[in-house]
């Protein structure tokens, strides 16, 4: 499923009016005066606004040598802005307290109604000064700016290894820390830390920014059982497919397709065929970040790791997300990978193989300095979610633009899920009354379909065009 174009229309409009007035100069002199009122210190020069994906970020250099950034949620991309900055300072915060991961010291933050210059929310931070970001250590060589990053074919084993093993250390230690239920930290009056929100998730982000999805339809409040918040995950996407109005079908039996395919799924899922894992009774749910990736990791000039930074999208999920093998081994995803799914295994299974090696030796070192437990192994319950086809189902629940070519190219077609592959055995598993609903429901999506490419079309052109058999 694409983007609606509509809805990505109007995000951008929001975020493009806003970035100009960011741009003001009256407003980035009230941003620098800011800045220094809550870092304190003789500041010597404030640096031009810099994008990113979801944050617009200003650097302000000291006469002390130091450096703080102040980072703004973007509106339009960002759609809980306030909401976003509360999480992330609160994640950020315990990662400080509780472990030993380096990430950026908070030195101020605000709501919408606190921002300087009218800008919105903000955290204001101290800045890591780096090399560049780990992404830069292991993208290919000769590749444009604008050119997607991509694992290096011929990148040395031993520089891989290193990155790996860095980054296997940052997954540890978010995987010691457990909780009696999914959603989101919050710190209380007395210091402890308590899952006191609904989680707020990257996938959220972006089915509200670009996928038409009602807020009010989002998870409201936090869960107490993986199995309620699969089931929520399910059903929000045939609600996404059945709310996006434009780009969310390409014809009749694409739309067939995709109705069918959220049925089954959320089907597997009550069904409680996912998770496949051997162990028995409850587990603890473990801190996932959903933008956990080289790209978000600083570096220094050896490739060591001096940061690990955009930790909006962190939540207390369930435990089968920390036990998948991580995605971005390639850099790229797979849905995204130029040769198709299928050459990403082929490329990423090698990898996987050396992630688990030094996955495994960062275990053992830390089992011996006493920082890990041996039932707290990662690398065992990776490698089984891995070969029993658990990693792709945790994949498609957390993204769903990719969830239609996860779900007929992995999930479909493990025997461990059905017992046969293809749309007509998929077909046959639904009730007669999903069955029944298809019908109305692969007309209005054609409908909604054919609204969109009139609207498209130049009025001459609408008028001596004459669309045939599609309602």
């Amino acid at each position: 499923m694409s983007y609606d174009y509509l809805a990505s229309e109007r995000s951008e409009g929001l975020y493009e009016a806003w970035l100009d007035k960011l741009f003001q100069q009256e407003v980035l002199r009230e941003i620098g005066l800011f800045m220094k009122k809550h870092r304190g210190g003789v500041p010597k020069e404030l640096c031009n606004p810099v994008a990113g994906a979801f944050n617009a970020c200003l650097q302000m250099r000291f006469g002390d040598g130091g450096s703080a950034l102040i980072r703004f949620p973007q509106p339009g991309n960002i759609r809980f802005p306030d909401e976003k900055v509360q999480r992330e300072v609160a994640i950020m915060r315990y990662l400080s307290d509780k472990t030993s991961i380096p990430v950026p010291f908070v030195l101020h933050y605000g709501m919408s109604s606190e921002g300087p210059a009218g800008m919105g929310p903000f955290i204001l931070m101290d800045y890591i000064s780096h090399a560049h970001n780990m992404t830069a250590e292991l993208n290919t060589t000769g590749l444009k700016r604008e050119d997607r990053p991509i694992l290096d074919p011929h990148i040395p084993e031993e520089k891989l290894r290193f990155a790996y093993s860095q980054m296997a250390g940052v997954l540890l230690k978010l995987s010691r820390h457990s909780f009696d239920q999914i959603g989101s930290l919050e710190e209380g009056t007395d210091g402890s830390w308590v899952v006191a929100g609904r989680p707020l998730t990257f996938n959220m982000n972006e089915l509200v920014s670009v996928g038409n999805f009602p807020p009010s339809n989002l998870p409201a409040t936090n869960f107490k059982t993986a199995s309620s918040y699969f089931s929520a995950l399910a059903d929000m996407n045939l609600v996404h497919l059945s709310m996006q109005h434009n780009d969310a079908i390409t014809s009749a039996e694409d739309c067939r397709y995709k109705y069918v395919s959220r049925h089954i799924f959320r089907r597997l899922v009550s069904e409680g065929k996912y998770p496949g894992t051997s162990e028995q009774g409850p587990k603890p749910f473990k801190l996932f970040c959903d933008d956990l990736r080289p790209s978000n990791v600083l570096v220094d000039d050896d490739g060591r790791i001096l940061g690990v930074i955009d930790w909006e999208f962190t939540y207390v999920a369930p435990a089968e997300y920390t036990y998948s093998p991580p995605w971005w081994l390639l850099i790229e995803a797979p849905e995204k990978w130029p040769g198709g799914i299928d050459d990403w295994v082929r490329e990423y299974e090698p990898r996987l193989a050396i992630f688990w090696e030094v996955l495994e030796e960062q275990e053992c070192a830390m089992i011996r300095d006493g920082s890990l437990t041996e039932d707290q192994r990662l690398s065992v319950r990776m490698k089984e979610s891995w070969e029993n086809g658990d990693f792709w189902v945790s994949y498609a629940m957390r993204k769903s633009w990719a969830f239609d070519a996860i779900f007929w190219e992995k999930i479909n077609t493990n025997p461990r899920f059905f017992d046969r592959a293809g749309y007509e055995a998929g077909l046959s598993l639904l009730s007669e009354e999903e069955r029944d609903g298809m019908v109305e429901f692969v007309r209005r999506k054609l409908a909604e379909r054919e609204t969109r490419i009139l609207h498209n079309w130049e009025e001459d052109d609408v008028e001596s065009y004459h669309i045939e058999g599609w309602v």
